[in-house]
């Protein structure tokens, strides 16, 4: 019931907003005019809808298997870590909005820069989520496998690698919510289709219950994506042992 009041409370001052118009229409459009938007366009919203879709999950697919993969050659030779980890702390200094234009510029209007913008996004929470993860492992966990006379892999596989999952699934979880902004920002600086471009395309005619209505399907995507994972991630790792 709590979770529900703080939503119902701003839901009711955001449609008393509207009802009274302290806020002109095209500004702020009332909470009926989004909901019947939502309905009268649906087949078009559901149609951008899948195109970000397809792109957020091509992108964490992409993303999150790069990350995995950095991690571990990260965590199996010191030299690549020394030299790869200053560059990738060095690569969350340039903003994702920064290097949009010039990813349109090289991959073109299609699908490839918004997926590429997504990748960059969640590349990296999930490679320093699993390398932390892997570098936190006890020592005396490591002596145990030292004491077995376990070679290099087999310690990552079956020492580090577990020690590592609640740290890489808090990390997905970070990632999943990253994954949206990247498609929609990449939309943004140049597509023909997709909600990030509906937004565009709405606020350039003065549709603002069109644009609110392609945000509340960008925000429903990101928390349904959100709690995927987690149940998942629930299921899988956080529960074991």
């Amino acid at each position: 019931m709590k979770k529900i009041a703080l939503p119902a409370l701003l839901l009711a001052l955001w449609e008393l907003i509207a009802f009274f118009e302290l806020l002109p229409p095209f500004i702020l459009p009332g909470p009926y005019a989004v909901a019947e938007t939502l309905v009268t366009k649906a087949p078009m919203l559901f149609e951008h809808l899948q195109v970000t879709f397809g792109e957020v999950a091509l992108g964490f697919v992409i993303g999150s298997s790069l990350g995995l993969i950095f991690a571990v050659v990260m965590m199996l030779s010191p030299t690549i870590r020394q030299h790869m980890r200053p560059l990738l702390n060095a690569s969350q200094a340039i903003p994702v909005f920064v290097l949009a234009p010039i990813l349109t510029l090289w991959f073109g209007y299609g699908i490839e820069p918004k997926v590429a913008i997504t990748i960059l996004l969640i590349f990296f929470p999930i490679t320093s989520g699993l390398l932390d993860g892997m570098l936190s492992t006890p020592a005396s966990t490591l002596d145990l496998g030292r004491i077995a006379k376990a070679s290099r892999w087999r310690e990552l596989v079956w020492l580090r690698l577990p020690h590592a999952l609640p740290q890489l699934a808090a990390s997905i979880r970070i990632a999943i919510t990253y994954a949206p902004t990247g498609a929609v920002i990449g939309e943004w600086v140049g597509a023909s289709k997709g909600l990030g471009y509906l937004m565009l395309l709405a606020n350039a005619r003065s549709r603002t219950e069109l644009m609110f209505a392609a945000l509340v399907l960008v925000v429903a995507m990101t928390l349904l994506l959100h709690k995927g994972a987690d149940l998942l991630l629930k299921r899988f790792v956080d529960n074991r042992g």
